[in-house]
């Protein structure tokens, strides 16, 4: 089970992150954000920041329909995100194992092409 403790450890640790001043946790390389916590909002209601829940860059449709029916008890999307190369990651249901190798392939994929091939 991970939390946004773990997120924010994880991602502090790879090089050139800027955490965002956020009411969650945002992180950016590059000024490009790869993880960051969901702004869930519902209809006729506020938005909610949702710490509990982690959304990723993914690259491409293709690798976010892989995770959505490859693991759907960890991944989710919105109606919000359609079209958009994000993910949303249950984190009580993920291993800290699983989210680093997550939260790494997100920062890679954001990086400068120079940075990402350094880790």
């Amino acid at each position: 089970m991970a939390d946004a403790d773990d997120v924010r450890r994880l991602a502090l640790s790879l090089p050139q992150v800027v955490e965002i001043d956020s009411d969650g946790f945002d992180f950016r390389v590059g000024n490009k954000g790869f993880v960051w916590s969901y702004p869930e909002r519902l209809p006729g209601k506020p938005r909610v920041i949702r710490t509990d829940v982690a959304v990723l860059y993914v690259g491409d449709e293709a690798e976010k329909q892989a995770l959505l029916l490859g693991e759907p008890g960890l991944f989710f999307t919105t109606p919000g995100y359609d079209g958009l190369p994000l993910v949303m990651l249950r984190l009580p249901e993920v291993t800290v194992d699983r989210l680093t190798e997550l939260v790494v392939d997100a920062w890679r994929m954001r990086a400068p092409g120079d940075l990402a091939g350094s880790r």
